[in-house]
């Protein structure tokens, strides 16, 4: 159960940090936790908040999409890249620190994009449920300065859909999405056919019903967890 007036208190904490801010980019999936953010950041800097998504083999054409479609239902300033990351050897190789190599990647386009826009700040959606899971790719963000806002304000995923909903993003109630490589066992190379494959079958249970489901990181293996399933 969300502590409403907690979760309000905790969104004035995370605007007020974002006041602090002359611009930002915001590392934008079209997720719960990224949405959340950019529409958080577009209500308090305006049009000096950007935000910038990656495409490529890693990430469901309808999430692009949909990320698309709401940067540009809110105006927000929207740069849509090309992220190469299976030229990152050290990511196709897929260790168990995959999720750095792949970061670390990210986060340097996305610090040219912010070098070209004028903007000092980079942010990316992370939140503290997220400290609970093994994620190395939030070594490369501290590493690389990258903001985490959401965590600052110790917003958790449940605070963060209750927000949403009351900020009418229809976010709200958005299953959580890793990567597609996350389905991969770890020490199995990654290539862009598997990736294929697996965006394939994610598409077709989707049409199945099946709507909200997770993937839990563990240094060992990626695990699906099924929520619940919609067959009507």
């Amino acid at each position: 159960m969300v502590d409403k007036e907690k979760a309000r208190a905790k969104k004035e904490s995370l605007i007020q940090a974002l006041e602090d801010l002359d611009r930002l980019l915001v590392a934008f999936s079209g997720g719960l936790d990224s949405t959340f953010l950019l529409a958080a950041a577009h209500e308090t800097l305006g049009d000096r908040a950007l935000a910038a998504t990656a495409e490529g083999p890693l990430y469901p054409s309808w999430e692009v999409r949909d990320a698309v479609a709401f940067a540009r239902e809110k105006g927000i300033e929207h740069v849509v890249f090309s992220f190469r990351v299976m030229d990152v050897p050290e990511f196709v190789s897929n260790p168990p620190d995959r999720c750095y190599h792949c970061k670390q990647a990210l986060f340097k386009t996305l610090m040219d994009i912010a070098g070209d826009k004028g903007v000092r700040h980079i942010a990316h959606g992370a939140n503290v449920d997220d400290l609970q899971d093994y994620r190395p790719g939030s070594r490369a963000a501290k590493e690389m300065a990258v903001l985490a806002p959401l965590v600052d304000a110790g917003l958790g995923k449940e605070e963060i859909r209750f927000l949403s909903r009351e900020m009418g993003l229809s976010t709200w109630n958005k299953p959580s999405m890793a990567c597609l490589a996350s389905r991969i066992p770890y020490g199995d190379p990654i290539t862009k056919e598997k990736l294929r494959m697996i965006e394939e079958a994610e598409r077709f249970l989707a049409g199945c019903g099946l709507r909200q489901f997770r993937v839990r990181h563990h240094r060992d293996v990626a695990r699906i967890e099924v929520n619940h399933i919609d067959m009507s």
